[in-house]
């Protein structure tokens, strides 16, 4: 996987495109002894669901990718007998919601992809080993980007 650290992106179509690439990278990692889980934070209008709607198309998913404020989660087929979650920690008032929901046992299955939007709000529950992407207005329409990998040795 690149060691990005930062990236500028200038439009949604580069915000997507950048998300599209991370996620043919995920896809050439071996499995690790649990999902991969991509955290992302971000004001609002940031861009986590721009950067994940290209992210998914990396993945292969045809479906509208929209994030799931209301429905806090959603799972997609990937090809690989693999399952790409997308969660939205927006409207939750405390971790534990989310542990009701069955992250456990999502994060536990290594063939798993999990990208949580608002991850700073259920933060003390993610594995320690993660991908962690800060997106930050920059412009009207330009974004910075931050990467950071626990997961890549």
């Amino acid at each position: 996987m690149k060691n990005k650290l930062k990236q500028i992106t200038n439009s949604a179509k580069e915000t997507q495109k950048l998300g599209k690439e991370l996620a043919k990278d995920v896809l050439k990692l071996k499995p690790l002894e649990t999902a991969i889980v991509i955290g992302f934070e971000g004001d609002l209008g940031s861009g986590k669901t721009t950067f994940l709607q290209g992210f998914a198309k990396g993945l292969g998913i045809k479906e509208k990718i929209l994030s799931p404020t209301f429905v806090i989660m959603k799972r997609f087929k990937v090809k690989g007998n693999r399952n790409f979650y997308h969660i939205d920690c927006y409207r939750l008032k405390k971790p534990g919601e989310l542990l009701g929901l069955g992250f456990k046992e999502i994060i536990s299955d290594p063939l798993n992809i999990v990208a949580i939007e608002w991850a700073d709000q259920v933060k003390r529950i993610l594995p320690k080993k993660n991908i962690h992407i800060g997106l930050k207005f920059v412009g009207k329409n330009k974004r910075e980007i931050s990467f950071c990998y626990s997961i890549v040795k």
